[in-house]
């Protein structure tokens, strides 16, 4: 059994190849850079972890209700579709609805995988060169981690939704070195990290919980990586420049927005597509979570300088302008909590546990 036989629908066997233009950059200066990068390249290096052990893999998960949410989480609740399924179809919906969101999450990570690995050749300086190689080790343990879960706790595959591999294709394809930074550490990375905490916060779920803080604790750094990187050199670009990006960054995230839709379920199950569409577009929880999708990409993009009228009205157009307002750098400190509260409380149980098996054996020694 491979991968393959497990995808709700077929994919290529062969793989998807990407053409790629521009230059791989030596640079022979070693002794500058700067001190907030490779401030933030020693804590990379720092949190390198293992998936296989940090995680509690022994810990269940309902196939049905991955993330353990009630029913009025679901993005059909309340439609006159829901209304009509059958307890059966309601359950084979979460299961699909399940593997598609965590398929895409795994989709995304080893196209950040692969992008991470592009900025190490095309990069200019040592420094951005030193950080994207560790980001790239952190995405292989993403790509590992996404995978095993959805091995073993699901069993199901989706395709890569096509909006996330045409924003790929782009930030790969084009032959300026900015270009792979902006559409991975800004908008795909941004996207990502802000749907991992709605699950990471509403998980019920402990093993989901304790994957996505984790993933979570490596995505902040990255973010924080493209925010160094380019607001530096974004300051020094001409206004056409700027302009060019700024299309870049409106494209993408109408590409990304549109990525979380779950269309592709809707599809998959033979349900009527367009009236499906229409009720989650129109949905107070789907406003809500397109809102907090956006809650890490519009401070950032407002931060590295793209902050152009085109920019702010598409912002306005989505309904995501107010996200500005967000304190990034707070977000990112929440982040790195979050997962070492999660660790403190796997080792504050661990001790309970074996305190309990010490206090029973005491009690049979005595009774013996």
């Amino acid at each position: 059994m491979t991968s393959f036989d497990f995808y709700t629908t077929p994919v290529p066997q062969e793989t998807w190849n990407v053409p790629m233009s521009g230059d791989t950059r030596f640079t022979w200066e070693y002794d500058d850079g700067r001190d907030r990068l490779l401030s933030l390249y020693q804590k990379g290096k720092d949190k390198q972890w293992d998936a296989q052990k940090r995680i509690d893999w022994d810990l269940e998960v309902d196939p049905n209700n991955v993330v353990g949410l009630p029913e009025q989480f679901n993005p059909l609740f309340g439609s006159r579709i829901w209304d009509r399924m059958t307890e059966k179809e309601r359950q084979e919906y979460g299961r699909h609805q399940g593997s598609w969101l965590f398929s895409q999450f795994l989709h995304g990570e080893q196209g950040a995988l692969n992008v991470s690995a592009r900025i190490v050749q095309t990069v200019p300086d040592l420094d951005s060169k030193f950080y994207a190689a560790t980001q790239t080790m952190d995405e292989a343990r993403h790509v590992e981690l996404y995978t095993r879960f959805l091995n073993e706790k699901i069993g199901m595959y989706y395709p890569i939704n096509q909006d996330l591999a045409k924003l790929l294709a782009e930030s790969l394809e084009d032959s300026r070195w900015d270009l792979p930074y902006l559409g991975m550490q800004v908008l795909i990375e941004g996207l990502a990290l802000a749907a991992f905490g709605v699950y990471r916060d509403m998980a019920t779920n402990p093993l989901v919980k304790q994957l996505l803080a984790y993933v979570m604790q490596d995505e902040a750094r990255h973010v924080a990586f493209g925010r160094l990187a380019l607001k530096d050199y974004y300051a020094e670009l001409t206004e056409k420049e700027r302009a060019e990006r700024e299309e870049f960054v409106v494209e993408g995230c109408y590409l990304m927005r549109d990525r979380f839709k779950g269309r592709e379920v809707v599809e998959n199950l033979g349900l009527p597509v367009d009236e499906c569409m229409e009720y989650v577009e129109k949905s107070e929880m789907y406003t809500l979570y397109q809102s907090l999708l956006f809650s890490r990409i519009v401070p950032c993009v407002k931060d590295i300088g793209l902050w152009g009228e085109k920019v702010r009205s598409a912002y306005a157009d989505m309904g995501v302008l107010d996200n500005a307002k967000a304190d990034l750098d707070a977000l990112m400190r929440q982040d790195e909590e979050i997962a070492d509260a999660v660790d403190r409380e796997r080792y504050e149980q661990e001790l309970a546990v074996r305190k309990q098996e010490v206090d029973e054996a005491i009690a049979l020694g005595r009774e013996s």
